[in-house]
């Protein structure tokens, strides 16, 4: 995968993809195995804004039950499995536990219903060779047991809980990687660090946009049948380019944190806030918004705190003040674990898509389903349509109808059929992943420990024999870049020859799961700025502007 600007400037395509997060890769893999000539820009890196802020959940929509609201629930639980069968060693089962009460709702009796209709509902969940991508039914728990489960959890009125499954990313960014060298392989063009500056039109049409080179401040344009504005927070910024016309979409400032520590061990627990809310689309009212514990490698992740968003996504950070008054809402959902802030190691923020603010709660309403514009219809404007995404799982569905209408305005007769739902992504070449990590790690390839080899098949897959490669050349490239970390040189390596890493931050970030947790320390940052530093060649000065640009990543503003 490699950043070919001047194939961009000198080829037509059917279809062009504005915004490199979750939606425009599954838009770009989508058109490209359905035979379309397609190219993607992001004006960062892939995935670096709301993609990256996640709770690594992959819901099946059980939520949804409160809103009545069965056809986005099916949805959901068809996408969850696609999911674990394209990315077998990215998305996993995980339990989910909820403590239930008495004269609070839901209580145990109405959630042993929810999960009866979960589970049939959901009736073709486990259709899977692969016995550890199944998911159990759902049961509801004795006061004893949800005790244990969830320790120190409130007892005053406690009657049980409730179990049941859903799935978990173990590394989120590599899912959107793993989907974006799909579309590479199967022919999609893409580049990172290319902003749209300004639309090409003929009359009332969109031919194409005048792209600008983040890097160099090159100016060059991209033609294109069909553009598809999937720039997420940016998407009025993008339509405001077009003649002026600006379609403004209200914005909730989301945020996750990552405590240093494991919080709970086995399950994800859903914990009620202390903060009232009214979802004025909901059949039926909790009267709260419930907060996730969910555990992550080593560490557990915390969210999602919402709280509107006044501003534009360029000047979005994530403060100190925020951290701080999201640490008491954990406290106060769940007193026992007694958060500090300096259990805080990371946070991940971003926006997303708001119908407004919730009166007298200070929190939001967000946007429950996706948009997909057709600007002909909207504006008058031919060959522009824009996908407002509000959930990471079922992106590649909504991709798969924005492409299904972008077919339709080629017109060249019958729509070819989406495959992504029967494709493996990057990696997921894997029918039995325990077998899979079993056998490879037995093999100790190039020597390695059987540790390390596992820890590269959790995030490549299959392809991680694209990794040995580098050993095979030079054996020091299986040394980790610093001796508290398993991210080895050949995954920085890697990052920058075969995934188009070009800034630090896009290594430690997102090509390797360096800085997922927190900061990684001087050691580990330098030895990959300095593998960085040879192979792109940047001189000292360049070398710790990134490495500064990096540290700023983990210090949230006053």
């Amino acid at each position: 995968m490699q950043r070919n600007l001047p194939r961009l400037a000198n080829n037509k395509y059917d279809v062009l993809v504005l915004g490199g997060g979750i939606y425009g890769v599954w838009c770009a893999w989508d058109a490209a195995l359905r035979g379309l000539s397609v190219a993607l820009v992001d004006k960062g890196d892939f995935g670096h804004a709301t993609s990256s802020n996640n709770l690594k959940i992959v819901h099946g929509g059980l939520r949804y039950l409160q809103h009545g609201d069965l056809r986005r629930m099916r949805e959901s639980i068809r996408e969850r499995r696609i999911l674990m069968q394209i990315a077998p060693h990215l998305v996993h089962p995980l339990p989910f536990v909820m403590p239930t009460y008495r004269d609070a709702f839901p209580g145990k009796g109405i959630m042993a219903l929810v999960l009866a209709m979960n589970d049939l509902i959901g009736f073709d969940r486990n259709r899977s060779d692969d016995p550890h991508k199944h998911l159990p039914g759902g049961r509801v728990i004795s006061k004893s047991e949800c005790l244990r489960l969830l320790p120190g959890i409130d007892a005053r009125g406690l009657t049980g809980g409730a179990v049941w499954y859903d799935c978990q990313m173990s590394n989120s960014d590599r899912l959107l990687l793993s989907a974006l060298r799909s579309a590479t392989k199967a022919g999609a063009e893409a580049a990172n660090y290319v902003q749209a500056v300004g639309f090409l039109t003929e009359r009332n049409r969109v031919t194409g946009i005048r792209a600008k080179d983040v890097l160099t401040g090159q100016n060059f344009d991209i033609r294109a049948t069909v553009v598809v504005n999937t720039s997420g927070p940016w998407a009025s910024r993008v339509l405001g380019l077009v003649q002026g016309r600006r379609h403004e979409h209200k914005l909730s400032k989301a945020m996750n944190v990552v405590t240093k520590h494991r919080i709970l061990t086995g399950y994800a627990a859903g914990v009620s806030s202390r903060f009232g809310f009214k979802d004025r689309d909901a059949v039926i009212n909790k009267g709260s918004r419930l907060l996730f514990i969910t555990p992550w490698h080593n560490n557990s992740i915390i969210g999602t705190t919402h709280v509107p968003y006044e501003g534009g996504p360029e000047n979005f950070r994530v403060t100190d003040r925020d951290i701080r008054d999201f640490v008491i809402q954990i406290n106060e959902a769940y007193p026992a674990i007694n958060l500090k802030r300096e259990d805080v190691s990371f946070f991940h923020g971003g926006l997303l898509p708001a119908n407004g603010a919730v009166n007298g709660t200070g929190s939001v309403s967000l946007l429950k389903q996706h948009r997909i514009l057709d600007h002909m219809k909207e504006d008058g404007i031919e060959g522009l349509v824009s996908v407002i995404g509000v959930k990471f799982t079922t992106a590649r569905a909504v991709a798969q109808r924005a492409m299904d209408l972008a077919c339709r305005k080629l017109d060249r007769g019958a729509t070819p059929k989406s495959l992504t739902e029967i494709t493996p992504v990057h990696g997921g070449d894997i029918d039995f992943l325990d077998q899979f990590v079993a056998r490879e790690t037995g093999k100790r390839p190039a020597g390695m420990n059987p540790e390390v080899v596992g820890g590269l098949i959790r995030n490549h897959g299959s392809a991680y024999t694209e990794l040995l490669a580098y050993l095979a050349r030079d054996p020091v490239c299986g040394e980790p870049v610093g001796h508290a970390t398993p991210v080895i040189k050949a995954e920085v390596l890697h990052g920058i020859r075969e995934e188009m890493a070009q800034k630090l931050a896009d290594v430690v970030m997102r090509r390797t799961q360096l800085g997922s947790v927190g900061f990684p320390g001087e050691t580990p940052l330098r030895a990959c700025a300095a593998i960085m530093s040879r192979e792109m060649g940047w001189s000292e000065a360049r070398t710790i502007q990134e490495l500064d640009e990096v540290r700023t990543i983990f210090t949230p503003a006053d």
